[in-house]
């Protein structure tokens, strides 16, 4: 039996979106996977996306489709990614999230699985911070919480800055967003894509 796997993200300038691509391409290389990919809506004006040099960014992924609350409902599995502000997610991503309000009084997501990923601009700038806080929403939501194992050997490599914790894979971004997700950190991501929709299948079986 396979299992359905969300990917939803919310990106601004691009990083977390090829961090996303890669989660998700490591849970489409499990056999019966149904892996899809939404994004989560923007919330600032495009003045504001211009001034910040967004706006073409973001047109790199403006092709997803939009993340609704009821996808979540009917996914066996959703790894969640954003990037990190003042340690921990950003307004858009929250938005997002408070709108699953019905979901919580219906108990539509207890016992599904749910992971998280994240970027920050620098090296201790909240990544660990930004996957608890989201690991709250899931708590609330009785959801079965997956990180990223120990056995990824990513995870204990120091033979250069990257992001990635057992809470979720993460990027440094730097602080004008010049730095791109490196290969390790992109393994990381399809491991922790892998590992999620691997646990999914186990439990959707069940």
């Amino acid at each position: 039996m396979g299992c359905k796997v969300n990917v939803i993200f919310y990106s601004t300038y691009g990083h977390v979106y090829r961090l996303a691509e890669a989660v998700a391409e490591g849970a489409r290389g499990v056999d019966g996977a149904e892996v899809r990919l939404l994004r989560v809506a923007e919330t600032l004006p495009t003045e504001v996306l211009e001034k910040m040099g967004a706006v073409e960014a973001q047109k790199a992924f403006a092709h997803v489709p939009l993340a609704e609350a009821n996808h979540l409902a009917d996914a066996d599995a959703t790894i969640f990614g954003c990037p990190t502000q003042f340690g921990s997610a950003p307004a858009q991503m929250r938005a997002f999230l408070d709108n699953t309000v019905r979901l919580w009084g219906s108990g539509a997501l207890v016992g599904k699985v749910a992971s998280a990923f994240t970027s920050t601009a620098s090296q201790h700038g909240g990544q660990e911070t930004t996957l608890l806080t989201l690991s709250t929403f899931f708590y609330h939501h009785g959801m079965v919480i997956v990180g990223v194992p120990y056995t990824v050997p990513e995870l204990t490599d120091v033979t250069e800055m990257m992001g990635g914790s057992p809470y979720g894979a993460a990027t440094i971004v730097g602080a004008q967003g010049e730095r791109l997700p490196s290969a390790k950190e992109l393994a990381i991501a399809r491991a922790q894509g892998d590992h999620v929709a691997r646990i999914a299948a186990k439990l959707a079986r069940d």
